[in-house]
């Protein structure tokens, strides 16, 4: 069978800091071409729509999948169903991915027979069976199905992430994805899912809470295969097993692997198992993200990050000693009045890290969507990609973003100013002598992006698509938060929060 997958376009952060290669839906592909279908797959943040028209035409899909993983993409995904619709009537366009798997039904409908099926849960356990199903007549069979009709059987979890590999060969215009100065930059998983439960994230209610490791062998050989000299491990919380990072480590150095690395994890993670991220500094890891998300303990306990201040800026001062450079995010909660604001701009300025700030923004999935008292005051998706107040703000809405953004602006001129562009000369010149751009076009388009009257001015554009109104849950009983039901019958890997 015949199956075209598209990721949209970018969303408003993506415009400046990273383009990362859609791994989920390489592995997606992946897992349809091992089990013998025809398949292609277009990148919206690389190609144009154009591209999407002219390949639907001439490839003439029998199923279409559109990624899924941000809200903010619903209203482009669903008008681009209805086009393909247009040139491939028969064609079965199917929607899936993280967001869009906690408002199945609601999506569903607001398609308006343009979609035909939506995907909750993990995707590539999925796909076989759908286009299966579809050349034998029937989809009710589908692990995760939502169509018309209601909801199919559950959504299955994998049980290795060793396979399927990556089509990464399916994916043009691969030297466009980077993050910061690695430019290219390839992406790669080692573990699956978060064991903790910071009620502003959906990862782990979208996983049940389960934490799956790629064996050490399966992860040297696929980093072997990755062409690109940076690769970002995409893992939610890298290295929550010491003897996991420690293994992989082993097999890339036995295999003389050399690539510069960018991860995430958590201050509590690094401070705890400082000797693995030691011995990946002496791999290549040179670039660190932590999620602070607050400078303070009440901040840190309204999300429940389990973590204090004081652990924060020692695991800060100890990625210093190890040559790590460290990006940091802090949440920035609508109720910030102009002080609040002024304190975090003195904080940013203080330490030597890159400080990026994201807005609160209660996603469906998260505790918070059924928690939070405070109403909503857009359903508008596209505002729904945390640059962006969807609550309530103490200042006037346009005073808010102009704090923001003034913020934003202040730590752009730390780190990608004229200055950072000389000190990055070397960087640069490398990366432009290799024909790659990205970085470099970087550093100049802040002013173009992060605009307060822009970001004002977005909450007045007509709205066609809502997201559904938020329905008040017990969470008593979080397991009804969970779109993927752990069971330790099958042998998952249940890390628990420390």
């Amino acid at each position: 069978m015949r199956l075209l997958l598209v990721h949209p376009s970018a969303l408003m952060y993506s415009e400046i800091f990273l383009r990362l290669e859609p791994l989920g839906l390489e592995r997606v592909a992946g897992a349809a071409r091992d089990a013998g279908h025809d398949v292609r797959v277009i990148d919206l943040q690389v190609s144009k729509h154009a591209d999407l028209e002219r390949t639907t035409a001439e490839f003439r899909p029998e199923a279409i999948g559109f990624s899924l993983n941000y809200l903010a993409n619903v209203p482009e995904a669903i008008d681009l169903a209805h086009r393909a619709k247009q040139i491939v009537p028969g064609a079965h366009v199917f929607f899936g991915g993280h967001s869009v798997s906690f408002v199945a039904e609601e999506v569903l409908e607001q398609g308006e027979g343009a979609v035909d099926s939506v995907i909750r849960g993990e995707g590539e356990p999925a796909v076989g069976p759908l286009l299966e199903g579809l050349a034998q007549g029937g989809v009710d069979g589908v692990p995760g199905i939502v169509t018309a009709e209601g909801r199919g059987p559950g959504p299955r979890m994998l049980h290795s992430i060793d396979a399927p590999r990556p089509a990464r060969d399916l994916l043009a215009h691969r030297r466009r994805y980077f993050i910061g100065e690695l430019d290219p930059c390839a992406s790669i998983e080692f573990t699956r899912g978060c064991p903790w439960d910071c009620s502003f994230c959906s990862a782990w209610t979208f996983y049940g809470r389960s934490y799956r490791k790629a064996s050490p062998e399966a992860a040297g050989e696929e980093m072997a295969s990755i062409r690109e000299s940076s690769v970002f491990i995409v893992d939610d919380v890298a290295f929550i097993r010491p003897e996991h990072g420690d293994a992989i480590a082993a097999e890339i150095e036995r295999r003389r692997i050399r690539k510069r690395y960018y991860l995430e994890t958590r201050a509590d993670v690094l401070l705890r198992h400082p000797e693995v991220f030691e011995r990946w500094t002496r791999l290549g890891l040179q670039y660190m993200f932590l999620g602070m998300e607050a400078i303070d303990a009440e901040g840190l306990d309204l999300y429940r990050k389990r973590v204090s201040p004081d652990d924060n800026f020692k695991a800060l001062e100890l990625a210093r000693k190890m040559g790590i450079n460290v990006a940091i995010n802090l949440i920035v909660d609508p109720g910030w009045d102009e002080e609040r604001f002024r304190v975090v701009r003195e904080f940013a300025m203080s330490v030597p890290e890159i400080v990026h700030l994201t807005v609160m923004t209660p996603y469906p999935g998260t505790e918070v969507w059924h928690t939070e008292s405070r109403r909503l005051t857009t359903r508008d998706y596209r505002l729904f990609d945390i640059q962006h107040a969807v609550v309530p703000t103490a200042l006037p809405l346009d005073v808010f973003y102009r704090e923001l953004v003034r913020t934003q602006a202040v730590i752009n001129r730390k780190h990608l100013g004229l200055r950072t562009a000389f000190g990055a000369l070397r960087v640069l010149s490398g990366n432009l002598l290799r024909g790659q751009t990205n970085f470099a076009r970087m550093l100049w388009r802040f002013n173009t992006v992060y605009n307060p009257q822009r970001q004002f001015t977005d909450h007045f554009r007509p709205v066609q698509y809502e997201l559904p109104l938020p329905q008040r849950l017990d969470v008593g009983d979080r397991r009804r938060l969970y779109v993927h039901e752990r069971k330790s019958s099958h042998g998952r890997d249940a890390a628990p929060a420390e």
